[in-house]
């Protein structure tokens, strides 16, 4: 599923930038990207590149891409030739009803509340640079009700174990909790502290 948040651009479009974003309906998976427009060759090369990090996370098929009735989904070439490469099927939301795409829409809306507007940004670069560190967070470490209270990457076809989330559940139900790849976080060493306490 795709969203898109953006502003009502001015003329000139100054000052505003354009979030696109792809949940996986299953494991509530999350990609975005921030470009500065919405064109059909953008979303066509975000579709592709959403395509590549699911795939390195376990999810190598997409059968289906919802989104809404913007014109680049609509009628274009670039996006329905992005969706042939996938051998996925496009489908639209109903028009003025985006509950339609609901799970996409409610991580706009945690985008905007934890990452956006969380607290004060000096520019949009470093905003900019702040949502590789939010998605990783949202991915390996927010805990959902939907999923349990586990994160999404815990729900990924993972067979060789090699992602974890960092959920307190799941510290005790395994006896230890690892550590996802790349990640240093102090709550994650703090969880794995306390899981090895009970052990004992």
């Amino acid at each position: 599923m795709l969203g898109r948040q953006a502003g009502r651009a001015t003329r000139s479009a100054m000052g505003f930038v354009y979030i696109h974003s792809a949940v996986d309906d299953h494991t509530r998976l999350a990609y975005s990207e921030i470009h500065r427009d919405e064109k059909a060759t953008t979303c066509a090369g975000f579709l592709r590149r959403a395509a590549a990090f699911f795939a390195t996370c376990g999810i190598d098929r997409i059968e289906r891409v919802l989104t809404d009735n913007a014109w680049s989904y609509r009628k274009s070439f670039a996006w329905r030739q992005a969706l042939a490469d996938l051998g996925a099927a496009g489908k639209l939301t109903r028009i003025y009803r985006p509950q339609t795409n609901g799970k996409v829409e409610r991580f706009n809306r945690t985008l905007l509340d934890e990452w956006a507007y969380i607290r004060p940004y000096t520019s949009n670069t470093d905003r900019t640079t702040a949502l590789d560190s939010f998605l990783h967070s949202y991915n390996h470490h927010r805990c959902h009700t939907a999923l349990g209270g586990q994160p999404p990457i815990s729900h990924v076809n993972n067979p060789a174990g090699q992602y974890t989330g960092c959920g307190r559940r799941r510290a005790r139900r395994l006896g230890r909790a690892r550590r996802c790849r790349g990640c240093r976080c102090r709550a994650r060493r703090r969880t794995v502290r306390r899981a090895r306490r009970r052990r004992r």
